[in-house]
């Protein structure tokens, strides 16, 4: 198997192999119109749902929610579209929810890269789009999170223009892959030995929390994150002491809403009051979806080069194997 340094050497070239996936994939019409859309999936496999509602939220005709859990909204019906997003399809909450869904009569589509998932949507003769296998979950964003645009478009849900944003996207990080790793090398010799505190917009919640997801798996280091403005009404009071032990990264887009960067500013000040460790990190990029891809794949190296300096391997997650030969016994 790869190193995760190799993987996410290759974020680049899998968006492109994505692209041709999706390309490739094979839909068919909804028997009835769709309402709604719930994209379930959890971890490696869920994160990119909640980075594409966030991207598409201006665009797309119908609501989108996120499920992380065994558990269906009810208002799942005929008229429903729920993405199955499981990477091994062999996820026990998502494999749950897929069958809720079925029962629920809803559209279902499947992004997978085999196990029950696949079994099932053969079975069933649902939409299935496949994906490379025998790498981490976390290390396939690229191509999972590709799909569901396709997904959403195929079934005439969003009219943007996602092709030309991530060849744009590819083109940039390719250009910028020094610089990349040169500053998520500075990034991380800023969080080592500390804990990350990460803050950033609204709508790019999801960035933020793959970030933290990565530092959590890769690193192997607790992490906290929130947004502005929703910080600034609750979080914002904790900053009333000493916490020389926390980092933190503001994650900052040159587009935010201007009186969140007003806001940024202000609660930076608040921040180094507490803490003599603040930084900023800017995207680039010409679109949210640009500037989103652009900081997954900056912060995915802040993650591999802290693994490297804490001398801990990357791609181990024991205590996560732990947990599921527990489960299985129940």
């Amino acid at each position: 198997m790869k190193s995760m340094n190799d993987l996410v050497q290759n974020f680049p070239q899998q968006l492109k192999e994505a692209i041709q996936i999706g390309e490739k994939a094979v839909l068919t019409k909804a028997k009835n119109s769709i309402r709604n859309v719930v994209i379930t999936g959890l971890g490696g496999s869920g994160i990119g749902g909640t980075i594409v509602s966030e991207v598409v939220a201006s665009n797309c005709t119908v609501p989108i929610l996120v499920n992380k859990d065994y558990f269906l909204p009810s208002f799942v019906n005929e008229h429903s579209l729920v993405i199955v997003s499981s990477y091994s399809g062999n996820t026990e909450e998502t494999l749950q929810a897929m069958n809720q869904a079925l029962n629920m009569k809803a559209k279902v589509v499947c992004v997978t890269s085999g196990g029950k998932v696949e079994e099932t949507a053969r079975k069933e003769k649902l939409d299935l789009i496949l994906i490379p296998a025998g790498m981490p979950p976390r290390a396939c964003l690229g191509y999972s999170l590709t799909q569901l645009f396709y997904v959403l478009e195929g079934l005439e849900l969003i009219t943007m223009n996602f092709r030309e944003e991530l060849d744009s996207t590819i083109k940039l990080l390719e250009k910028e892959q020094k610089s990349i790793q040169e500053e998520a090398m500075s990034i991380s010799d800023f969080l080592l030995n500390k804990i990350p505190i990460l803050y950033i917009s609204d709508g790019y919640n999801g960035v933020a929390t793959r970030f933290r997801q990565q530092i959590n798996e890769n690193s192997k280091m607790l992490c906290w994150h929130n947004i502005l403005p929703e910080m600034n009404h609750n979080e914002l009071v904790g900053w009333t002491e000493n916490h020389h032990n926390c980092a933190v990264l503001l994650m900052r887009n040159t587009s935010d809403f201007s009186r969140t960067q007003a806001r940024m500013e202000i609660s930076k000040v608040v921040f180094a009051k507490y803490t003599p460790h603040t930084r900023e990190l800017w995207s680039k990029g010409n679109s949210q979806l640009e500037c989103s891809l652009y900081l997954i794949h900056l912060t995915d190296w802040v993650s591999c080069f802290l693994a490297d300096k804490r001398e801990v391997d990357s791609s181990e997650i024991n205590i996560i194997n732990h947990l599921k030969g527990e489960l299985a016994k129940i």
